[in-house]
């Protein structure tokens, strides 16, 4: 089995910075693409950044974009989201998700969400 563990979320204020952690664990042979997804309430979750196994990289869009940068460190199975001059619609449930090869299966392994609360 696998296991997504993402941490360092919390309140910050407007205009302030985060970075996400998300580590994965287990009988892992490979990690593909790794994505950071968010939900807000009431919302549906929309995918933010994405990271290839070679570091290629893709944002949601101009919103996200020049403030998050995604990283990656393959020898710790980590994914990363750097978050700076955070706003107020950020707010959301982070949750990381990657592909998973073990020595058995192929998994689409989901994080439990980590909270990021953006407010004065």
């Amino acid at each position: 089995q696998v296991q997504l563990v993402e941490s360092g979320g919390g309140l910050v204020q407007p205009g302030g910075s985060l970075r996400l952690s998300c580590v994965a664990s287990g009988s892992i042979v490979t990690i593909g693409t790794m994505i950071w997804y968010r939900q807000a309430p009431g919302k549906e979750r929309e995918l933010v950044a994405k990271i290839t196994s070679g570091g290629s990289t893709t944002y949601k869009d101009s919103s996200v974009k020049g403030r998050f940068t995604i990283s990656r460190d393959n020898a710790k199975n980590t994914v990363y989201l750097q978050m700076n001059s955070l706003k107020t619609e950020d707010t959301a449930v982070y949750y990381c998700n990657a592909a998973i090869s073990t020595t058995t299966r192929f998994i689409d392994s989901w994080g439990q969400g980590t909270q990021v609360t953006v407010s004065s």
